[in-house]
């Protein structure tokens, strides 16, 4: 268990309130690896700090699974 801590920021398309980011962020904190997330819906993006072996897919997978698309993901 444990790899690099790193960051992430993922654009996310179809959030239109509060409740649709709460949503979001509840959905990526249940990835294993995930220490911490924060959903926007402002800037429709989302930051997470993780650990270097969480894959892209699972972060996709994550949002999908709220009802939402993934568009994005990029280092930080």
């Amino acid at each position: 268990m444990g790899g690099y801590k790193m960051k992430k920021k993922i654009t996310i398309e179809g959030m239109h309130c509060a409740s649709c980011a709460a949503n979001i962020e509840r959905s990526l904190k249940k990835v294993s690896g995930i220490n911490s997330a924060n959903v926007s819906m402002m800037t429709r993006k989302a930051i997470i700090e993780c650990e270097d072996t969480v894959k892209d897919e699972e972060l996709k997978h994550a949002v999908k699974k709220a009802g939402y698309e993934a568009k994005e993901i990029e280092n930080c």
